[in-house]
């Protein structure tokens, strides 16, 4: 793949902003401090990212990199410790409120899909930097537009932070890849990782609260 425009930041951003209002909505909702806690580390790891590429994704080393991760890391290790604090509360019955159980589990899968857009964004082919600079020749996600016929695509298409949510969404509600197959080992355990993720939310939480309601 030849080298491109450098991507936009801001779609990227404007999902990483709803992942921290909902992390401090449901800190609000379980009262638990570490949920607390990560929002404001969320926070500053992205102001961070957006000083290093505040328009465009033109600039990348290895602080900026791990930067990047290590916000992944925080936003999954807080929507984890809220699943286990949910999962706990449902286990021994102390939870019984079901519009609250509706409403955190939908605001927990909401987050499920836009943290494995982010991460399927940030890893395949190296990244969005690393893809406008065409480092990798092997993709780790196959979309429909590389195999189709000319006349169907614009020449100058590349996978945007969109179409990486699109791939999210889906395999979250399907459990299985629709028009985007993984390629590599990676992207197919990301891809586990998520539909199972998506199934506990959907047994232990949301099938609960209607359990309770019926």
């Amino acid at each position: 793949m030849r080298e491109g425009e450098a991507e936009g930041r801001w779609p990227a951003v404007a999902a990483t902003l709803v992942i921290v209002g909902l992390h401090l909505w449901l800190s609000e909702q379980q009262s638990i401090g570490l949920a607390k806690v990560m929002p404001v580390v969320e926070t500053g790891l992205l102001i961070a990212l957006i000083a290093a590429n505040p328009v465009r994704m033109r600039r990348e080393n290895p602080l900026i990199r791990s930067i990047s991760l290590g916000l992944l890391a925080a936003i999954g290790l807080a929507n984890a410790w809220i699943v286990i604090q949910e999962a706990d509360a449902l286990i021994r019955g102390t939870e019984h409120d079901p519009l609250r159980m509706l409403s955190v589990g939908g605001g927990v899968w909401l987050i499920n899909v836009l943290l494995f857009a982010l991460w399927y964004w940030e890893f395949d082919r190296g990244g969005p930097v690393a893809r406008r600079q065409a480092r990798e020749p092997y993709p780790d996600f196959a979309f429909a537009q590389m195999s189709a016929p000319p006349k169907l695509v614009h020449p100058k298409w590349k996978p945007s932070f969109v179409d990486y949510l699109y791939l999210a969404f889906t395999n979250a509600t399907a459990f299985s890849p629709t028009d985007v197959m993984p390629m590599t080992v990676r992207a197919k355990l990301a891809m586990l990782v998520q539909s199972t993720l998506s199934v506990i939310i959907v047994v232990l939480v949301i099938a609960r609260a209607v359990n309770v309601l019926t």
